[in-house]
């Protein structure tokens, strides 16, 4: 094990980082160089979030999160949080001036995933360098460059809040290694209070850091103001940052973003720490006991506050809307269901990062054998919600990049040593699969029978950016259209959409699944309720084919065959033919 960092001041771990951060950012702006000129954003959810930023800017209220464009006339109130908008709306703001808003935009949409990515990597790289030393720290930063999952949220464009969620993950991690307790405890809260208040998702990873905190308490009593310190933090920060956020304005129970039902749970559990920490020492059991009488009572505060939030956020979603949409949205789905080609590479270093921590655990001694411990049981049960929650693989990434530093630096020292040139060949060949596991599969996988698949918005031929920004030329009006393009549309357009992959427009999502699933004389009467103008389809996305698949002789199918009904008139946009606009005729009025 390497001498107290603090006797290491001749290192300069900040400048190695700054020399990985800038390398990898570099790479990230080659790579992604086509779509930054292109305006093309990664996923739907960044166009939407730079949708929200622009109205902000434009003068609509900090505490107002409607989206007024989908779902017109009332518009849908958002579940995301201004924290995500603060760094786009400043950067757009100082640098529209000198650039031009345009300009701006490409510009905050390029720099705040990088500007993630330098925290992320100030966190991971400091950590590694005090429990090892430069060159682990270097290879652990390393690594957040090849691993798949912090490679996509991570990278330029990507300006949805998953980014700061791995950040405030990987800050808590780093305040995890702190020497004073307290002080340590609080920022680890902090750190997760943020992340909790930008998603729910960050909930169970809370947990698990809470979890292992607790295992300092049984494992050693004065080790206890650890919880205590995370506790209080955790729920302090959550009530200071729902009041800057969201105000008081909007006190509803909402089972998707935190609320006041979510606020008293963490603060009655906090309570509670307090109080069991000052009670006398107690028995494992006895101590579990207390726990769990105060997570009874928090939760049964929770229920009597909001019992509708019992069940998922998800659970309470229209039956159709859950079949047709939530039921296809990968990330959120388990390991199992998802393209096992891409997963099972990134579980694979997951994994080799937790067996790369046994081994660490197994050569540490005193205090250090102790934080390797609760380091693999955070890993452990971050690898387990990732199976199921496959999101979640992203934040059990940041925490594998330390173990996986630490192992590349050992190959690379046996690689460098050995004279065998089995041996070498051997290490080398281990090294470059743990960094690239993907690659193997990739090699089978290009000389397996090639099927046509549906691809993501950003790869489709439609090339939705430029078409988007065509319908701007046409009157505005309400465009009805499949979830996924319907970011775009308003991003590049006036237009409103009757509905995006958002849920709580909820009800206007099952009135797109109908509308698109029915006969035609059904589908124009519900795309006529909601006042469209136009309707606008992308074919080769995946939402389209997955409705036209549900009725062979409902509207969609109809659309992508390239036969309309009468009432719709096709509109030339002088494009792909991928990229379809009809607009309603009038109705007949009766004689």
């Amino acid at each position: 094990m390497p001498t107290d960092r603090r006797l290491r001041r001749f290192e300069k771990p900040n400048l190695r980082i700054a020399i990985v951060w800038a390398a990898l950012s570099v790479l990230f702006l080659i790579l992604g160089y086509q779509r930054i000129v292109a305006g093309e954003f990664p996923d739907p959810d960044d166009a939407l979030r730079l949708v929200q930023v622009r109205d902000l800017i434009a003068g609509q209220g900090w505490f107002d999160l409607h989206q007024y464009r989908i779902a017109p006339p009332d518009g849908t109130l958002m579940h995301w949080s201004r924290l995500v908008d603060i760094p786009l709306a400043a950067l757009i703001v100082l640098l529209s001036p000198i650039f031009g808003q345009a300009a701006a935009e490409v510009i905050a949409s390029v720099a705040v995933p990088l500007l993630t990515l330098g925290v992320v990597l100030l966190a991971i790289g400091r950590l590694a360098w005090r429990l090892f030393d430069i060159r682990v720290a270097t290879f652990a930063c390393l690594a957040c460059g090849l691993l798949g999952p912090l490679v996509f949220q991570l990278q330029p464009m990507r300006i949805d809040h998953h980014g700061w969620q791995i950040a405030s993950t990987a800050l808590a991690l780093w305040a995890l290694a702190g020497r004073n307790a307290v002080l340590g405890g609080a920022l680890a809260g902090l750190a997760l209070a943020a992340g909790a208040t930008i998603s729910l998702e960050i909930l169970p990873v809370a947990a698990a850091f809470g979890g292992v905190l607790l295992l300092r308490w049984i494992r050693d009593y004065h080790q206890r103001w650890w919880l205590v310190a995370f506790m209080q933090a955790f729920a302090l920060g959550q009530v200071g940052l729902f009041l800057l956020t969201r105000g008081v304005t909007d006190l509803a129970q909402h089972c998707d973003a935190l609320s006041p039902a979510h606020l008293g749970f963490f603060v009655v559990t906090a309570l509670a720490t307090g109080f069991i920490a000052v009670l006398p020492r107690l028995p494992a059991l006895v101590l579990l006991g207390f726990f769990s009488a105060a997570a009874l009572a928090a939760a049964g505060f929770f229920a009597v506050s909001s019992p509708d939030c019992l069940q998922t956020p998800f659970g309470a979603l229209d039956p159709v809307v859950y079949d047709f949409w939530y039921r296809n949205i990968a990330e959120g789905r388990p390991l199992w269901e998802q393209d096992l080609f891409a997963a099972l590479p990134v579980l694979f270093q997951l994994l080799v990062g937790l067996i790369a921590t046994l081994m660490i655990r197994a050569r540490s001694r005193d205090w250090l054998a102790g934080w390797w411990s609760d380091y693999a049981v955070l890993l452990i049960a971050m690898i387990a919600l990732s199976i199921f929650v496959w999101r979640s693989a992203a934040f059990t990434a940041v925490i594998a990049t330390v173990p996986l530093g630490w192992l590349i630096a050992q190959w690379l020292d046996r690689l460098r040593k050995t004279e065998s040139l089995r041996d070498k060949l051997v290490l080398a060949s281990g090294i470059f699969i743990v960094l690239l596991p993907s690659a193997p599969l990739r090699a089978v996988q290009s000389v397996l029978p090639r099927t046509e698949m549906p691809v993501p918005v950003r790869q489709s031929q439609c090339d939705v950016t430029t078409q988007t920004a065509k319908l701007a030329g046409l009157p505005k009006g309400v465009i009805f259209a499949p979830f996924d393009i319907g970011p775009a549309i308003l991003l590049e357009s006036r237009h409103a959409v009757v509905a995006t992959s958002h849920h709580r427009a909820q009800n206007a999502m099952r009135d797109v699944i109908l509308a698109f699933t029915a006969p035609s004389a059904e589908a124009r009467q519900i795309v006529t309720d909601h006042g469209a103008d136009y309707v606008v389809l992308c074919t080769d996305l995946a939402e389209p084919r997955i409705l036209a698949a549900a009725n062979s002789d409902g509207l969609m199918a109809q659309l992508m065959q390239g036969k309309p009904p009468e009432w719709l008139v096709p509109v030339d946009m002088d494009g792909p033919e991928s990229f379809r606009v009809w607009r309603l005729s009038p109705v007949p009025k009766p004689e």
